[in-house]
């Protein structure tokens, strides 16, 4: 796969990541829901940078986890670059690619969002808003709304630990970009001797 089609997989989950989190956040109020079907749920929350609706407690955490972010991801572009470079396998790029996407996606969130948006909760957030956004930059929060509770209910009894709980499969709230990132991973893990086939190959190879 070329370096060209690459930056177009990242450039096309950035663009649906953004327009999504942008319509979600200027058209709901925090926490309202949008029932698509039981199983599948448009809900507007908030974390504070953390992948599938995660949450990090105070604001030393979210700083580190921000910058960490920011500067993983040259580390992830030169993976990238090096692997087209290398003629790597279609599925290594792609998942590098995917990858990439994802995290820049939550971190333009976690970086910008606090400056051009105001608060959403109990009202419709504005964009670039006359008196300031509601976080100082690098300390807005990720936006997620993609929720599958396919299923609710109490557990049996015999269960260990949680037998006869409420349980949501699965609770977590999440958005483009994690999916994109969770993609990514998933390739490389289950394609992994496709994925490195050449690099391995290489590998082997004696030297001259």
């Amino acid at each position: 796969m070329s370096l060209k089609k690459a930056i177009g997989i990242i450039v096309l989950i950035l663009l649906i990541d953004q327009i999504s989190k942008l319509y979600i956040k200027t058209h709901f109020q925090l926490h309202d829901e949008v029932v698509v079907f039981d199983w599948f749920r448009i809900l507007f929350v908030e974390n504070e940078g953390m992948a599938w609706g995660a949450q990090i407690p105070g604001n030393y955490g979210k700083i580190i986890l921000t910058l960490f972010r920011i500067g993983i991801l040259p580390l992830i572009g030169y993976w990238l670059y090096d692997s087209v470079k290398k003629g790597a396998s279609r599925i290594l790029i792609t998942g590098i690619a995917l990858i990439f996407a994802g995290a820049f996606g939550n971190i333009i969130d976690s970086v910008f969002y606090g400056v051009i948006f105001d608060g959403s909760a109990g009202q419709l957030a504005t964009f670039m808003p006359e008196y300031g956004g509601y976080a100082p930059l690098f300390y807005g929060r990720v936006v997620d709304m993609l929720y599958f509770p396919m299923w609710k209910g109490y557990l049996p009894e015999w269960l260990p630990i949680w037998g006869g709980k409420y349980f949501t499969f699965f609770n977590a709230v999440f958005n483009i970009a994690d999916m994109a990132i969770s993609t990514g991973v998933g390739l490389l893990l289950v394609f992994n001797k496709r994925a490195f086939a050449k690099d391995k190959q290489e590998a082997q190879e004696p030297t001259a």
